[in-house]
């Protein structure tokens, strides 16, 4: 049986030239192509829950929505899909933001495609956390360093975290993607106005940026 497969990416050449490397592969198939993160959260919602794609591979650094906040949000949507990081991007912050995002892997673009295609299989078959051997060694270091546990968010216990129909509004109008300025376009209202909004928000929420507010509102199914 094959694997379906998503691949998020801004970078066309790199999708189109990935999805036909991948096409070689008889066990993998990518269904899914995206160019950042709202789009691909859109995308999924085309397939039926046993069409969609098992393992997605991320990029970090996109447009409209990155993809760290991406795999936050689409972990709690989906939490069976699988994401592996494909990225540029070897620091410290960028790898531990993404295994608190819900990563199951972390690979390098420079990686062979038969690395990428076995660290697939890997993830779905043996339930491994492939990453890159830079990696690898990056994220024991971090281990070794820490005397404290990956710190997990809090879980909203606060019943009185109601949101305004306004607020409401404007957090989906978020999880769709839009920055402020589109947001007050569509709602007729100033880019300030938003951000006021936005700040009460995160103030009711006992948040500090919008990946932890849409992953509550999901939680709490105020919206689809």
């Amino acid at each position: 049986m094959n694997i379906p497969v998503a691949i998020v990416d801004d970078k066309r050449i790199l999708r189109q030239s990935l999805s036909e490397q991948i096409a070689y592969y008889k066990e993998i198939n990518v269904v899914l192509q995206c160019a950042e993160g709202s789009a691909f959260l859109e995308g999924m919602k085309a397939f039926k829950p046993e069409e969609r794609p098992q393992v997605v591979l991320m990029d970090i650094e996109m447009p409209v929505m990155d993809g760290i906040e991406a795999v936050l949000i689409g972990k709690e949507i989906y939490p069976d899909v699988h994401f592996l990081m494909l990225t540029v991007f070897d620091d410290d912050d960028k790898l531990f933001e993404a295994i608190k995002a819900g990563a199951s892997g972390y690979l390098l673009k420079d990686e062979r495609v038969s690395n990428i295609v076995k660290a697939i299989t890997e993830i779905v078959y043996e339930g491994g956390v492939p990453m890159s051997p830079r990696i690898a060694r990056k994220a024991l270091a971090m281990l070794r360093n820490t005397s404290d546990p990956i710190e997990q968010p809090k879980e909203d216990t606060d019943d009185d975290c109601t949101l305004s129909s306004r607020e409401l509004e404007i957090l989906n109008r978020i999880v769709d993607g839009l920055n402020y300025t589109q947001i007050g376009e569509r709602l007729f209202i100033s880019p300030h106005t938003v951000r006021k909004h936005i700040a009460n928000i995160y103030d009711k929420l006992h948040v500090s940026n919008k990946a932890s507010a849409i992953k509550i509102a999901l939680r709490k199914k105020w919206f689809n």
